[in-house]
């Protein structure tokens, strides 16, 4: 069996065009597998219109995506989460009105081709709630499957949206600002389910807050302008003259 590549999911010369407005230009990007990559920059860089590119929600103008060294420049957003991407969005996911139990099983169930067979007895779909409450043990909220995910913390809501994601069984998760909206306890509470979720798995976010970025990830790369503007760890970038100039003001680094 030949070795997988360093890297799960890789860009070149990525660029987006609105017009005559150039939102991404000539990007490069490499996620090293089983790592935390961060994608940072000030408001305007780009950042959710690369996160856009690179699962496929928007189509390049220019430029090639590979996963898994195939080419997925131009997959469809569904196809690509049945090969291993699965991306979460800032706006929630949840069934407000289901369990947490109920909410992950209708995730399995979609991706188990089920999602319309409910006619069928609780013992034919036992499978689903035992992969199901493995998830929730994964995420902290194995003691919380009966609670109606509409009266949830947001911590644990958004814990509950990240194990709705991972019912697809991803090998890259892309996180769209995970702690969007989130108080400094819950922040601490997402911050501890990412730190579990990427063990034998991939992270690709957009995240704002500095604090988490110092504290997960492997690698990040600031955007300015649609370009990248340097890339490494947190030690180095903290240190970075063309970093520091391009936040300032904005209290982040």
């Amino acid at each position: 069996m030949s070795q997988a590549p360093d890297y799960i999911l890789q860009a070149r010369g990525l660029t987006k065009r609105f017009g005559d407005f150039c939102a991404v230009s000539n990007l490069d990007l490499d996620v090293r597998r089983h790592s935390i990559h961060a994608l940072i920059g000030p408001n305007g860089a780009g950042k959710s219109t690369c996160f856009n590119l690179l699962t496929r929600f928007l189509d390049p103008t220019a430029g090639t995506i590979t996963f898994n060294a195939q080419d997925i420049t131009r997959t469809p957003p569904a196809k690509l989460a049945r090969m291993g991407v699965a991306r979460s969005f800032q706006i929630s996911a949840v069934f407000p009105r289901l369990t947490v139990l109920q909410n992950v099983r209708v995730a399995l169930q979609h991706t188990l081709g089920t999602q319309y067979h409910f006619w069928r007895s609780e013992k034919s779909l036992s499978v689903l709630d035992d992969k199901a409450r493995a998830l929730l043990a994964e995420v902290g909220l194995a003691k919380r499957e009966e609670a109606v995910a509409g009266t949830l913390p947001y911590g644990a809501k958004r814990a509950l949206e990240i194990a709705t994601t991972l019912a697809l069984e991803p090998e890259l998760l892309l996180l769209d600002e995970p702690m969007a909206g989130l108080g400094h306890e819950d922040i601490d509470v997402v911050t501890e389910v990412l730190r579990g979720v990427a063990r034998g798995r991939t992270i690709l976010m957009v995240e704002h807050n500095m604090n988490v970025i110092s504290t997960l990830s492997d690698t990040i790369t600031v955007l300015a302008r649609g370009e990248v503007l340097a890339e490494g760890d947190y030690a180095e970038l903290s240190q970075d003259p063309r970093v520091i100039e391009a936040y300032l003001g904005s209290g982040h680094v």
